[in-house]
């Protein structure tokens, strides 16, 4: 038993040290200077760094992030259906559901879901 301990240590730690080394020499030596400036996110690494950002990626990528949330809230819904009461579960799941969808319709309405202007 101890055995097969130490072998599987001696296995492991010579994978470890092989794949260490291999990430070193497969590196590149030299690194781009675009690559290695700060405006990596499709940004122009020559220009000024003040550029307008356009508001309604902005507000968009909100939306986005709000809806997220809320959707990790509804997962544990699913595990508290064994222990909950169906009638209160149901209704707090319609009216979970029901505010995301009220909520999706006003920023349609408003128009905040729109690209082109």
């Amino acid at each position: 038993m101890i055995m097969m301990f130490n072998l599987s240590l001696l296995i492991i730690s010579v994978l470890a040290i092989l794949i260490h080394l291999l990430n070193f020499i497969s590196k590149k030596t030299s690194y781009d200077r675009e690559k290695s400036s700060p405006f990596e996110c499709g940004f122009d690494p020559k220009m000024s760094a003040r550029m307008p950002f356009s508001l309604h990626f902005f507000l968009i990528a909100i939306i986005f992030l709000i809806f997220d949330v809320e959707i990790t809230l509804l997962l544990p819904l699913i595990l508290t259906i064994k222990i909950c009461n169906i009638f209160n579960y149901t209704f707090i799941l319609t009216t979970f559901i029901m505010i995301l969808l009220l909520g999706l319709y006003h920023e349609w309405m408003q128009g905040a879901l729109n690209w082109t202007n």
